[in-house]
């Protein structure tokens, strides 16, 4: 589906033109076109191959889908895989794919299986007029830049969680909650990790752009690809460190199941000592002998009941004192 078409001039506009007219402005010296398609069919990817003269392989590769982020050149022209990442209303994660064809006189982007638009990045090209007449590798860099500032608040949100299961870790009410909070930590831990590869990725193809042999078409831009650079590399320490994380707070979470099974261990064993010595007096007493000592004695029974208590007291007080009950 087509969602723009424009063509741009010395940094400004010109005019949002039709299919049939890409050939001719991009004839046009300091002039290109730029066309964006969401979920195009295969028609319309053949005529947009047919208009820009698009590598084949590259195109292939927009066909096929679930390409890894990468950067690629074919000869002039630049096909580079960026990937977005959204959250749905489970907290679960869905990638996208935003594929750009960049070559001197034209900026074709195919996106795949993403539900937010970019007519921010468009809005900010055309407010900056300067900057857009670097041409078609300034439309690069506002997209990648635009794709990994998205990244941030999905970091923020996957940060959140984490603050919010250790508070959970450490509530002495939630004890019995452990395996829940366990579960909770892996998916986590899952989304940051499925977070890194697509990151990983676009962090190497970036880097292509900045520095060494930097693609003629982004010659005046490297500085630019490198503040994207930086981000990534600050995303990618993020993920890393929060990663870290969660492996803590499992450890942390499994150590307080522990300490919780110790508690309830030294608790048994308090209440049994508590009964062991009422048990062992009633059992001295109630054999079946004919000759015991005391049987005959008027007050052994309440003598009895009073050492059965003292005893008990005793070992309360004692338990008590060393926090075991």
């Amino acid at each position: 589906m087509l969602i723009n078409c424009a063509a741009y001039q010395d940094g400004r506009k010109l005019a949002d033109i039709e299919i049939d007219d890409i050939s001719v402005y991009v004839a046009k010296p300091e002039c290109f076109v730029w066309v964006a398609l969401k979920d195009p069919g295969p028609g319309e990817l053949a005529v947009m191959q047919h208009e820009f003269g698009l590598h084949e392989l590259a195109v292939e590769d927009v066909r096929n889908g679930h390409q890894r982020p990468k950067l690629e050149e074919y000869g002039d022209s630049l096909f580079a895989v960026l990937h977005t990442v959204e959250m749905d209303d489970e907290g679960e994660l869905v990638i996208g794919e935003v594929d750009v064809f960049v070559g001197p006189n034209y900026v074709l982007t195919v996106r795949n299986g993403t539900r937010q638009g970019f007519q921010e990045v468009r809005a900010r090209c055309e407010r900056e007029p300067e900057l857009l007449k670097h041409g078609s590798a300034f439309v690069l860099y506002a997209l990648a830049d635009h794709i990994v500032d998205r990244y941030f608040p999905l970091l923020e949100a996957l940060g959140a969680e984490i603050e919010e299961l250790e508070d959970r870790i450490f509530d002495r009410q939630n004890l019995s909650a452990s395996r829940a909070i366990i579960e909770d930590l892996y998916s986590l831990k899952r989304r940051l990790v499925l977070l890194q590869h697509h990151v990983n990725p676009l962090l190497e193809a970036i880097g292509k752009l900045t520095g060494g042999r930097v693609p003629q078409i982004c010659a005046g831009m490297p500085a630019y690809f490198r503040d994207v650079y930086d981000h990534l590399e600050r995303i990618v320490k993020t993920i890393d460190g929060r990663r870290e994380m969660i492996v803590t707070a499992v450890q942390v979470n499994l150590g307080m199941i522990s300490l919780a099974e110790s508690e309830v261990t030294k608790r048994l064993g308090s209440f049994a000592a508590l009964f062991a010595v009422p048990t062992m007096i009633a059992g001295i007493y109630g054999m079946n002998f004919q000759h015991i000592p005391e049987l005959n004695f008027k007050y052994g029974y309440p003598v009895c009941l009073a050492v059965m208590l003292g005893v008990d007291l005793i070992l309360w007080w004692r338990f008590r004192r060393a926090g075991w009950l």
